[in-house]
């Protein structure tokens, strides 16, 4: 296990079921970072998941909160602190993906993904980047938009308009939080097919495969090699 995280304290939204979240908080525990994962129903996953982290030689714990709610946001960061003393990376995973017809998209089903996706980043983001202010070290912020924002498929409206909001508030929190401390860097990737939905069918899976110049997917621990870029490159912030 590397140590080049040890002693710095990493958060990792919508890391609690097995997903590319909880792939990023296994990669960050194995750089020597203590890992607080974040799960909103996923309980019983997320603490599977801090015993494995703890074998790993870092202090890890779970906090449930629904990142759309900003009280729940502020009373999971502060725990974190009470709980580790600091917070020095926060990675942002926690999204909702809803295959729905155009015709039947809805009011709420737009509200639903915006309220995730978009207003649970800026919650976080807002609360663990004034955090970091108060730290001389500052801090490093990566969140998660997708790839297909620059073509959508089919059925996904309501997703892509939320996804596609992501990279602009991620390099306007680059401007706000390094005029309180030039040292908090915000930086958002966009990654493409990491991992395969669960319910796709090999046909899909190889369609999505094609996609890719590289012809390569289903790779989610190439997003952590991702995550690693933006923590460790002091120069880099406002990229999307």
């Amino acid at each position: 296990m590397s140590e080049e995280g040890r002693g710095k304290v990493a958060l990792v939204t919508g890391s609690g079921r097995q997903r590319v979240g909880n792939v990023i908080a296994r990669s960050l525990a194995g750089w020597g970072y203590d890992v607080a994962l974040h799960y909103h129903r996923s309980e019983q996953s997320a603490a599977e998941t801090v015993e494995e982290l703890r074998s790993m030689d870092v202090s890890s714990e779970a906090f449930g909160a629904d990142v759309s709610e900003p009280s729940e946001v502020d009373t999971m960061c502060e725990q974190i602190v009470r709980r580790f003393g600091r917070l020095d990376v926060l990675v942002t995973t926690a999204s909702i993906w809803e295959t729905i017809p155009l015709e039947d998209v809805t009011a709420e089903d737009m509200l639903r993904h915006y309220r995730v996706d978009v207003l649970g980043t800026f919650l976080c983001a807002r609360r663990a980047g004034l955090i970091m202010a108060d730290q001389p070290e500052g801090g490093v912020i990566v969140t998660f938009s997708d790839w297909a924002v620059k073509r959508p498929y089919l059925d996904h409206a309501a997703y892509f308009a939320a996804k596609g909001s992501i990279p602009t508030l991620s390099r306007a929190l680059a401007v706000e939080l390094s005029h309180r401390n030039s040292k908090i860097r915000v930086n958002c990737i966009q990654p493409g097919p990491i991992l395969f939905p669960p319910e796709s069918t090999e046909d899909q899976r190889q369609a999505m495969i094609e996609s890719t110049l590289v012809k390569t997917a289903n790779c989610p621990e190439s997003v952590s090699l991702a995550v690693k870029f933006f923590i460790d490159n002091p120069f880099v912030t406002g990229v999307c």
